[in-house]
């Protein structure tokens, strides 16, 4: 059997059927997600200011009211717990001059505010583009790639120095799109397989300097992306859609549990699982008729 405490998983079980045993000794017990979180003292997200940044703010902060956050994103958040100690750092993850600004500024805060403790860091920022390529242009293209991948990495480089100093995690936000060729979205689901393999290389790397590197995969999700994405109100069925919610549970799971990676739902799993076991060209061709949809329909809007 398994034991659950607060929600979450904590191994499985075997019964020990010799006299004089304790039964039901746990195999590798996972922490529960509040102690997990209780050897941070600061998060550190991009992107917090709306969608699965935004949640994992507020979900952590229900889960440890002492976190100092650290938000690097162009709009502050509008949170809708009070009594969060949220530290917004203005800046444009496209923009090298701006990211390297709003990274000093947090190191600079850390050290005076919160000097002590393991450091969480969560890549959250990222953004799609629905279209052929080039559309819409270019430069958004650029900007994407500048966004998901140049700006995860910079980050990552120098906040790692203070990581590997205090000891910590990274949460890097992928997607199921990093499993197959996404035609349509060509550019963004490239850059979120750029993330997943750079997080699980990056883990490798890491063993043994008490910093850690988790690829979150999460789907569909009910976020603002989409339409910023280019793509139709309604063109992912909402059965299909999970919540913030439940991909920062899943996410925070797998940080407590050590993983490297974890694709969000069972659903998300499954299409994963299937995919990596098929022919990439044979992909690539399906989600070119899957995603191509979507455009004839909004033309024929």
């Amino acid at each position: 059997m398994a034991v659950h405490i607060s929600g979450l998983c904590l191994g499985w079980t075997k019964s020990d059927r010799k006299p004089g045993r304790t039964k039901n000794v746990p195999l590798n017990p996972v922490p529960s997600l509040s102690e997990a979180l209780s050897s941070f003292s600061t998060v550190i997200v991009t992107g917090g200011s709306s969608g699965i940044g935004k949640s994992f703010i507020e979900l952590m902060a229900k889960l440890n009211p002492g976190l100092q956050f650290c938000n690097l994103s162009r709009r502050e958040p509008a949170l809708k717990i009070c009594d969060i100690k949220l530290n917004h750092f203005p800046g444009d993850l496209s923009r090298p001059d701006e990211l390297a600004r709003a990274a000093g500024a947090i190191e600079a805060f850390l050290a005076d505010a919160a000097p002590t403790g393991r450091v969480l860091l969560i890549n959250n920022s990222g953004f799609g583009a629905y279209g052929r390529f080039p559309e819409p242009n270019l430069e958004h293209q650029l900007e994407l790639i500048d966004v998901n991948i140049r700006g995860l990495v910079d980050l990552t480089g120098r906040l790692l120095p203070l990581l590997k100093a205090r000891g910590g995690a990274i949460i890097n936000v992928a997607s199921t799109a990093a499993f197959q060729p996404t035609p349509y979205m060509a550019t963004y689901g490239a850059s979120k397989a750029f993330v997943l393999h750079w997080s699980l290389a990056l883990n490798e790397e890491l063993r043994g300097s008490g910093v850690s590197a988790l690829a979150v995969c999460p789907g569909p999700t009910t976020t603002d992306f989409s339409k910023r994405a280019g793509l139709r109100s309604g063109s992912v069925p909402p059965a299909l859609s999970m919540t913030c919610e439940q991909v920062v549970l899943g996410s925070l799971r797998a940080l407590a549990a050590g993983r490297s990676q974890v694709v969000n739902g069972w659903k998300n799993k499954t299409m994963t699982f299937v995919t990596a076991k098929l022919p990439k060209p044979l992909m690539a061709r399906a989600a070119a008729k899957a995603l191509g949809s979507y455009q004839v329909k909004q033309v024929r809007k």
